[in-house]
């Protein structure tokens, strides 16, 4: 079993475990997350949420940002500065649509969550571009 800093299974869940999982999702879930698409922009209903809590990955439920890493990007995508632990983003180069990005997947299900860029706000300059479609946010009591 392989276990991030901040305590979490991060052992790649199988196939079998992906598709039954996948089963709960939608048509634009499955999209996304399995198909690496990518939702419109400023259609996302995380986009504006300014609540405190966790956002999580929605097919296996991984922790994946903490709403005090979000920031208004003006990009159209829900963004955050940092992961909410290093570990549960797994990076991976796409030079598809003619330009070269770094992809975010989730590194337990390897769901596709978006895009990370060098222009982020400080402390870590970067901006990590989400599909609101690919979390689910727990609000914190």
């Amino acid at each position: 079993m392989t276990v991030s800093a901040a305590g979490y299974d991060l052992t790649p869940l199988t196939k079998a475990e992906v598709d039954a999982l996948a089963g709960q999702l939608t048509a634009e879930e499955r999209r996304v997350l399995l198909d690496h698409g990518t939702e419109r922009p400023f259609c996302g209903t995380l986009l504006d949420n300014k609540k405190a809590g966790t956002y999580y990955c929605r097919l296996c439920d991984l922790p994946l940002f903490s709403s005090d890493a979000k920031f208004d990007s003006g990009t159209g995508w829900p963004s955050f500065f940092q992961p909410f632990d290093p570990d549960h983003i797994r990076y991976l180069e796409d030079n598809s649509l003619g330009m070269a990005r770094t992809e975010v997947r989730c590194p337990k299900c390897d769901s596709h969550l978006g895009h990370v860029f060098p222009d982020g706000p400080p402390p870590t300059g970067r901006r990590y571009c989400l599909n609101s479609i690919a979390l689910v946010f727990n609000e914190s009591e």
